[in-house]
């Protein structure tokens, strides 16, 4: 039995994909076709987790138009530790004001 030629395969799977709508790949590339004909998984996770409740600083941008007078006390111990820390020589270093000079070549 005489062997079939590679073009007349080759013409054979490329209607054999647009028959069956898939890729024609002749050389078994990588292409990720199987990775992108998978279901999303975000919206699926975003409803794992429940919906997060309005903060402090959510409210008070909320209801900015109402002047009302807003404490923030877990931003009020954080600014408070930070500045403990400051004082004691432990914090973060000063961010440089000055433009960086180019290097001489």
């Amino acid at each position: 039995m005489a062997a079939v030629p590679r073009a007349r395969l080759l013409n054979l799977m490329k209607a054999q994909c647009e028959i069956f709508s898939t890729a024609y790949n002749p050389d078994g590339i990588r292409m990720g076709n199987k990775i992108l004909r998978q279901r999303l998984k975000g919206p699926s996770l975003a409803k794992y987790y429940p919906p997060r409740g309005p903060t402090v600083s959510t409210l008070e941008r909320a209801f900015k138009s109402l002047h009302l007078e807003t404490i923030n006390e877990e931003a009020e111990d954080r600014l408070e530790h930070l500045a403990g820390v400051r004082s004691r020589g432990k914090g973060a270093p000063k961010k440089k004001r000055t433009a960086t000079k180019p290097a001489k070549k």
